[in-house]
């Protein structure tokens, strides 16, 4: 089983999906954002193909940990993926995600106008190893400690 991560954006979503070990993740496409029906329909054909047992949502944060405007509007979006699709779903701090996909795609010489295309899911895909690295230090250290 896999986890897939979600970077809700205004416009687009970015989409990146888990290795089945849970070790690594890659960046996988962007859909959408609207119509949502859209995007809801190429999210089940996701969860059903790639065997999906977990959804990570970005939650933005500002830099001091509070919650803004953008928070308020994914907590919606969480509450009508949590109504459509019958998985666990998880938000998780996506600070700077954004940012540092960008920045990878810079230095990787990539075109801006092809930049734009992949941002979303580079970032979903840095919101994910983020949350599976967690996963692995908590289990390091579980182990340092039997």
């Amino acid at each position: 089983m896999r986890i897939l991560a979600l970077d809700p954006g205004a416009k687009r979503i970015g989409i990146a999906i888990s290795d089945e070990l849970k070790l690594i993740a890659q960046p996988l496409e962007f859909v959408p954002a609207k119509p949502f029906a859209d995007f809801l329909a190429r999210l089940k054909q996701l969860v059903e193909q790639k065997e999906v047992e977990l959804i990570l949502v970005g939650m933005p944060r500002n830099m001091d940990g509070t919650y803004g405007p953008a928070a308020s509007r994914v907590q919606e979006f969480v509450s009508d993926l949590e109504k459509a699709i019958p998985l666990r779903i998880r938000k998780w701090d996506e600070r700077l995600t954004t940012v540092q996909a960008n920045r990878i795609l810079t230095e990787a010489n990539v075109r801006r106008d092809k930049r734009k295309q992949k941002v979303d899911k580079m970032a979903a895909a840095i919101l994910l190893q983020s949350y599976l690295d967690s996963l692995h230090e908590t289990d390091s250290t579980t182990d340092e400690h039997r």
